[in-house]
């Protein structure tokens, strides 16, 4: 156990609110086009218009005069809340979609850069360069100035320390679904600094301030009604696999303040996943905003336990601050975890009996590694995965040993302990076990031994 520890595109017309583009593509080109190209001037009179996208500045690059300031009309085209900030300070306050705001800037002597302050949208692409007549050029127009191999602020994970006094895990234990056939549910949408190893804290985009968001269960044929309200700094938005409904109603962005109810029929059995879709969503899946529901096929065997493990990524950007894009885009996770922390069924592990039957349900919530999930010491005789059974017990004796998914799959394994000890789950890609994909089953009253390996 010593390896274990140490581990639609043309014409949707105006309600299309978001590009699928850039919905889906977390860097977008900054410097679109505008009657004047990609720059804009101030001569000293007059003012510069700029337009803020999802998620885009136009022009993004201007030049204006040394010494002077610049009047700036700065209106929000986009579908969400954005502002403009010069070195992200100075600037505008959020605006509003089809707002504008006019603010004036400078003076400058040398080159200077602008972005939008929500998390994300500067490494997304929202970023102005500001050349000034008469001075050096900048040094370059990328989308931003520091790549995450470069920022030495980023958080780090100590392997070898554990929880503080008074920590508490994510409870894996599943419950049933609820009786009746319609399930009413409230869901927040809000940044939340949430502690994900020990010591090491991160502004997570949460539903209901917890990191993963909330497991919910159904049955097919019920009706899940989900009211989606954004108590958060800026727009999220909500996407359940398990729903088939257009994806410019339900899923659209709400900026904060407001509200929408998510309406859908369970017509297919599974263990999805949930997400906020809004633009990059790379960055708000990678952030936590994602959970899982479970929608329990017909004719579900009872068991002794029900787990659920969901899996996922960390991207860790400074101390107590959102998780960083650019590792993101690079696949360069700090860690890979079940339900939200760090080895922590390692630090607690899950307590059943010799000879229980147990069902652990799995999703891959990513956003971007897969799972190979894995039960040291025992051996699955049942699998289902995506929506249908790959193995049952009967007299063919067969087993498996891993439910393979890739981001967003899910489904469970059945299974026994045979003996009193410890079982490790792990993800059998070692690399990722040894990055916190690591906890432990416990069957029966024992202790670990000093030394225990596998």
């Amino acid at each position: 156990m010593r390896q274990h520890q140490n581990f639609i595109a043309g014409t949707v017309a105006a309600i299309v609110i978001v590009p699928l583009a850039v919905l889906f593509s977390a860097v977008i080109t900054a410097g679109r086009t505008s009657a004047g190209g990609t720059g804009g001037t101030n001569g000293g009179g007059g003012s510069i218009s700029i337009e803020l996208g999802d998620l885009y500045v136009k022009p993004s690059k201007i030049s204006v005069p040394q010494g002077q300031k610049v009047t700036l009309v700065v209106t929000n085209a986009g579908s969400v809340q954005h502002d403009l900030k010069v070195n992200g300070t100075d600037g505008t306050e959020m605006i509003a979609p089809g707002k504008s705001q006019t603010i004036e800037i400078g003076p400058f002597d040398a080159p200077a850069q602008a972005w939008c302050t929500v998390p994300g949208h500067k490494q997304a692409g929202m970023l102005l360069n500001i050349e000034v007549a008469g001075a050096a050029a900048s040094s370059g127009g990328g989308t931003h100035a520091m790549t995450a191999s470069q920022n030495s602020n980023n958080a780090t994970i100590d392997a070898n320390a554990t929880p503080a006094a008074g920590w508490k895990p994510f409870d894996p234990a599943l419950k049933p679904a609820p009786g009746g056939t319609e399930h009413k549910i409230t869901l927040t949408a809000e940044e939340t600094v949430v502690e994900v190893a020990p010591g090491v804290k991160q502004q997570m985009f949460t539903f209901n301030q917890q990191y993963p968001g909330p497991v919910i269960r159904a049955k097919v044929g019920d009706i899940v009604t989900v009211t989606l309200e954004n108590k958060g700094t800026m727009g999220h938005s909500i996407d359940f696999h398990a729903s088939k409904v257009a994806w410019n109603d339900e899923m659209r962005t709400i900026n904060p303040g407001e509200s929408l109810v998510y309406q859908f029929e369970a017509k297919h059995a599974g263990a999805f996943m949930y997400h906020c879709g809004t633009a990059p969503a790379l960055h708000h899946i990678g952030n936590g905003m994602h959970g899982a529901i479970i929608i329990d096929p017909p004719g579900l065997a009872p068991v002794d336990h029900e787990y659920i493990f969901m899996q996922s990524e960390l991207y860790l950007g400074p101390n107590g601050e959102a998780g960083d894009l650019d590792k993101m885009m690079a696949e360069q996770f700090d860690a890979v975890v079940f339900n939200g922390y760090y080895n922590q069924y390692k630090f607690a592990p899950i307590r059943v009996e010799p000879g229980q039957r147990i069902r652990a349900w799995v999703v891959d919530d990513g956003p971007s590694e897969n799972s190979a999930f894995h039960i040291v010491g025992t051996v699955f005789d049942t699998m289902f995965k995506e929506g249908a059974y790959t193995l049952k017990p009967d007299a063919s004796k067969g087993g498996a040993q891993a439910l393979d998914l890739q981001p967003s799959q899910g489904g469970f394994v059945e299974f026994t302990f045979d003996e009193k000890g410890f079982y490790p789950i792990v993800t059998h890609k070692f690399a990722n076990a040894s990055k916190g994909a690591l906890g432990l089953f416990q069957a029966g009253d024992v202790t670990l031994a000093a030394g225990a390996g596998h």
